[in-house]
């Protein structure tokens, strides 16, 4: 059974851990692997989400061979309103914070954590805040290749390094080659309606499962944790969960 967070929190990405053993639903049947599975809920405009991305392997370095893991990458869109063409950045800052200044303001920590696991993160360049509507359809088809890492990797480094607009399906097409995707295969999928209800029925597990803070784990669909979390408290965590549910674990 998965335990859940309560209260629901107001829909942001967050550095916090969240957990309790409050509530129990199913967000995946888990199958008797080898593997621990892992489910991350995020959004590939969210900076915590970059980061934690980042911590997560750090941590699963420091684990080696002790801890052997399935990654599965679910949709969760910050702004699911946002028109399809995005909106201007200064635009979303003035609308969200009241002022660039008080934006930057609340970057700060940000840059700084990404600045501590050694991560690049240039905010200055993101001119437009894109709907990663299409990014999470792309993550998706990228998965049935087994490039689901590669994809979201080439995601968060073209938006929070490069400031690329990741609403632009050309972007998206580039960044899969770039992965080792065909573009042209992906230009077409993006041009018709596959995997549009996949994203649809995957982000509305989550939120039903009162998952409104980003980065959120998922462990063999028992357990929920959310938050970009340092190696140092991840490490301990995951040894946790694994003794709790006897998990079996390969590389």
């Amino acid at each position: 059974m998965l335990l859940l967070p309560d209260p629901p929190l107001a829909p942001h990405c967050t550095p916090a851990v969240i957990c309790s053993d409050t509530h129990t639903l199913p967000l995946s049947l888990p199958a008797t692997r080898a593997a621990l599975r892992i489910e991350i809920v995020s959004d590939v405009i969210c900076p915590w989400c970059y980061i934690a991305k980042r911590q997560f392997a750090l941590a699963l370095a420091q684990l080696g061979q002790d801890l052997q893991v399935e990654l599965v990458w679910r949709p969760f869109q910050l702004n699911p309103t946002l028109p399809p063409e995005g909106i201007a950045r200064a635009e979303y800052l003035a609308q969200k914070f009241g002022s660039l200044a008080r934006a930057e303001a609340r970057y700060a920590p940000i840059s700084a954590a990404a600045a501590r696991c050694g991560l690049a993160f240039n905010p200055a360049r993101i001119t437009r805040v894109p709907n990663t509507f299409d990014a999470h359809r792309l993550i998706a088809y990228s998965a049935r290749y087994k490039a689901e890492d590669a994809v979201v990797t080439a995601l968060f480094n073209a938006y929070f390094v490069d400031g690329c607009d990741l609403g632009q399906r050309e972007i998206l097409a580039e960044l899969a080659r770039s992965a080792g995707l065909d573009a042209e295969s992906v230009r077409m999928y993006l041009a018709s309606s596959d995997g549009e209800n996949e994203v649809r029925v995957a982000e509305s597990a989550a939120r039903g499962l009162y998952i409104s803070s980003v980065p959120a784990f998922v462990i063999d669909g028992q357990y929920l944790f959310s938050g970009a979390q340092e190696p140092d408290t991840l490490v301990p965590l995951l040894r946790n969960l694994h003794a709790r549910f006897g998990t079996t674990l390969l590389r």
